[in-house]
């Protein structure tokens, strides 16, 4: 009997579901892939991962809930492209994403969840963060040296939900090597591979994708 694929539990637009489909993509590992809508939680999902956030990569012995461990768990397996190299220093910069800059992106974004909340107060923050990329970009082609890994994979997904809210704004910023780095990892073959398009799974369409 064939190996059932693991089980990737995902939505295309998030940036944390991103992050694991391209760490998946890298690694070159197939999994089924289970498109849902966030306000509809399939309760197969919740099952897995009753905390009920996206992704979930459900394996025969465990299930990871965690974007950044699921990045890990798929480069362990096979890292081709050395995505690991940097892998102390990426881990705090995707740390770095994710508590300083993703809640500041929240409120920019989706000013009108939030109440007493002033967008641009927000955006003005979550700049700081991407001045420090363009620091780290300005000095050399990926965030952590010559070449593309982790911090890279883990953090562009953001920059792309940022600069998409306002893409006037973001332009007009003085961050060329940031604007440079963005726009080549959205015009990437691997990054139209992960962003492909899903049917929604529902429970009587339970079949395999590859990612």
């Amino acid at each position: 009997m064939t190996p059932r694929l693991p089980i990737l539990w995902s939505f295309r637009r998030c940036p944390y579901a991103m992050r694991a489909r391209l760490s998946l993509h890298a690694a070159g590992i197939a999994v089924e892939h289970r498109e849902i809508l966030l306000r509809d939680k399939p309760a197969a999902m919740l099952d897995a991962s009753p905390k009920g956030t996206i992704p979930v990569l459900v394996l025969e012995d465990q299930v990871i809930d965690e974007s950044l461990d699921i990045m890990l768990w798929a480069l362990r397996q096979h890292d081709p492209e050395g995505w690991l190299h940097e892998e102390r220093d990426a881990l705090t910069l995707a740390g770095a994403c994710d508590t300083r800059f993703k809640p500041h992106l929240d409120r920019y974004k989706y000013a009108t969840r939030y109440a007493d909340t002033d967008p641009q107060e927000h955006r003005a923050a979550a700049a700081e963060f991407v001045s420090e990329l363009e620091d780290r970009l300005s000095r050399s082609p990926a965030l952590g040296g010559a070449q593309a890994g982790l911090a890279d994979y883990a953090t562009f997904p953001f920059i792309r939900q940022y600069a998409h809210t306002d893409r006037d704004w973001f332009a007009d910023q003085k961050w060329p090597s940031v604007q440079a780095w963005l726009d080549a990892h959205l015009k990437s073959v691997r990054f139209a591979e992960i962003m492909r398009k899903y049917p929604l799974w529902t429970p009587d369409a339970d079949r395999p994708n590859g990612v």
